[in-house]
This record gives structure tokens, C-alpha cells and sequence, in this order.
């Protein structure tokens, strides 16, 4: 029989994960839910960007305003999902800007591109 303190732990910690995940998910649901991608190659790459930036920007922002105190309560939990939610929506915004980009200018190189950018950035 296990004991008590290390079952809650683990139910404690899944409850965390799910919320974790739901508002990963979710951010990559209604991304492609409002722009279809145009190609498989494009919603890949869409997809990985926005569930990557929605955990790898979700915890840094909650690193750095120190909202770790929230994952105590079920409400907390609830409210850093749609924080986690939110970092994934401009990684989407992102993907869709930059195959834009590059199908307007298929025969150049990636070379000549950044230097077209960095042009128009006054760099």
C-alpha cells in the first residue's frame, strides 16, 4: 500500500500538468482554427512553434513576474494555462508572416532575404 502524502503528491503534480497542457493545446486549436495553413510543411512547423513558445514563454513569464505562488491553488492553475495559452498565439502569427514572406520571394536566397529585412529595419 502506498502512502498517503506521496499519492496526493502525484495527483497534486497532475493536476499541474494538465493545466500545463491544456493551455498549450488549446493555444495551437484555435491559431489554426482562424488561419488555415497553406501547406502540411506549414502547419508542422506552425504547430511546433506555437506549443514550444506557448511552454518555453509561458514559464519564463512566469518566472519573471514570480507567478509560482499560483500553481498552489486550483484557480491559479487554471489562470497560468491561459497565461501559457496567450505566449503561444504570436509564435502562430509569426510562422504565417514568414512563409508569407518567403513565398512572395521564392527564387531569392535566405541570404538575400535577412539582408532585405535588416534594409527595411534601418540596420
Amino acid at each position: 500500500m502506498s502512502e498517503p502524502a506521496s499519492t496526493a503528491l502525484a495527483g497534486f503534480g497532475l493536476t499541474k500538468i494538465a493545466a500545463f497542457l491544456f493551455g498549450a493545446t488549446f493555444a495551437a486549436i484555435v491559431v489554426m482554427a482562424m488561419t488555415q495553413p497553406k501547406s502540411r510543411r506549414e502547419w508542422v512547423v506552425a504547430l511546433i512553434c506555437t506549443v514550444i513558445a506557448s511552454v518555453c514563454g509561458g514559464a519564463g513569464i512566469v518566472q519573471w513576474l514570480g507567478l509560482h505562488v499560483w500553481a498552489e491553488h486550483w484557480n491559479g492553475s487554471v489562470a497560468l494555462a491561459g497565461l501559457y495559452f496567450v505566449c503561444g498565439l504570436p509564435a502562430w502569427v509569426f510562422v504565417r508572416a514568414w512563409f508569407a514572406y518567403a513565398d512572395k520571394r521564392q527564387g531569392t536566397t535566405l541570404v538575400d532575404m535577412i539582408k532585405e529585412i535588416r534594409e527595411a529595419l534601418g540596420r
